[in-house]
């Protein structure tokens, strides 16, 4: 396992050494506008594999992306949706999470058959520095075993998987708060499937600003 701090190390080292080491098939852990995450290449089944074994998650659960560039979502989604796009103009980048229909060469293991992808472009954070610094998606689930807290710092990412993380990236202690919100937007209406730092409210209204101006 290796560390690196950006603060020290500058920026752009560890950028370098983040998209070398998903890359490669590795598993980084990086801060977000919240929590620690987990990423890994979003094409790679045996990163993806590895990604679920190391926190005790299930196969048969959904692995969220996240990008860094609004044109990424054409590497796994078939579709953007008239609600989507209207949300992703308001919220991007932010926390939110949007469930979209998936490409179909997709792995599974990130849709957990499905058919829809979960995908967003985090606010800022060091993670959005690193999701547009890359030319592909990665995971950003929450660097826990599952059912256990979300990490907070690097202590508590140390504390869940040892060195099993082939890289940690530390920003020093993250804000925590409420996660993302999660709406479902693959079809013509939009389900809230989590609640999160972005409100039902918020989401309807500009939906209904959205179509009040069309």
């Amino acid at each position: 396992m290796a560390i690196i701090r950006p603060a020290q190390a500058g920026i752009s080292e560890a950028l370098e050494k983040a998209s070398a080491t998903v890359k490669r098939g590795g598993v980084i852990a990086y801060p977000t506008e919240t929590f620690y995450g987990l990423g890994v290449k979003f094409d790679s089944r045996t990163a993806l594999e590895n990604l679920c074994r190391l926190k005790c998650r299930s196969l048969n659960k959904a692995l969220p992306l996240i990008i860094g560039e609004k044109r990424m979502l054409g590497l796994v989604a078939s579709t953007v949706t008239g609600p989507a796009e209207k949300l992703i103009e308001k919220f991007w980048p932010g926390p939110l999470t949007l469930l979209l229909p998936a490409r179909a060469n997709i792995p599974d293991l990130l849709t957990a058959k499905t058919g829809k992808i979960a995908v967003r472009i985090p606010g800022e954070s060091f993670a959005l520095e690193l999701a547009r610094s890359l030319e592909f998606p990665i995971t950003a689930t929450s660097a826990n075993i599952s059912g256990k807290p979300p990490a907070v710092d690097i202590d508590d990412v140390v504390r869940y998987f040892g060195d099993a993380v082939d890289l940690i990236i530390d920003c020093g202690k993250t804000p925590g708060g409420k996660p993302s919100t999660i709406v479902d937007a693959s079809g013509v209406t939009v389900r809230i499937l989590r609640a999160g730092a972005i409100s039902e409210e918020e989401i309807f209204a500009a939906l209904s600003i959205a179509s009040n101006n069309q």
